[in-house]
């Protein structure tokens, strides 16, 4: 098996078999070592504020995560010497977030959502990643950073 195909069978698995990001509708337009971008249409269920109809702030967060998240596995993947299937999956087992931060700049207005995430730096063990999101007006509505375990 190729990086190529583990990172594409990474994602499948991000985009369908992950129950929370099929739950919050979370869809995979973009993913490889240097950049991912999700999508997110916005519907009732994903409002906050029932007032103004935004996005709920959880959600802003979850899809920085996972973006941020994809990218740096994507990433560990990428700087792999030689691909194990067996030593990739342990490594898997034990991704996960260490800490992250969020910026919220603007409420969550929009139909569509777009969010960016980059690997900033990656260690052996740790990876940490940027991430955006944006909605269809291209408004940025919050910023993230996060540390991920992936060693």
């Amino acid at each position: 098996m190729t990086k190529d195909e583990l990172i594409r069978g990474i994602t499948r698995y991000f985009h369908e078999q992950i129950p929370f990001n099929t739950l919050l509708g979370i869809q995979v337009v973009e993913a490889n070592a240097t950049r991912v971008e999700l999508q997110l249409v916005m519907k009732p269920e994903l409002v906050g504020n029932t007032h103004h109809g935004i996005l709920h702030g959880g959600v802003t967060a979850s899809l920085l995560d996972v973006a941020g998240g994809l990218a740096a596995l994507i990433n560990t993947i990428d700087k792999l010497a030689d691909v194990d299937p067996q030593g990739l999956q342990k490594r898997m087992q034990n991704i996960g977030t260490i800490d992250m931060r969020v910026d919220y700049l603007l409420p969550g207005f929009g139909e569509r959502f777009f969010c960016f995430a980059e690997v900033v730096r990656h260690g052996h063990r740790v990876a940490v990643t940027r991430m955006e999101l944006l909605n269809e007006k291209d408004k940025r509505i919050a910023l993230g950073t996060a540390t991920y375990m992936v060693g």
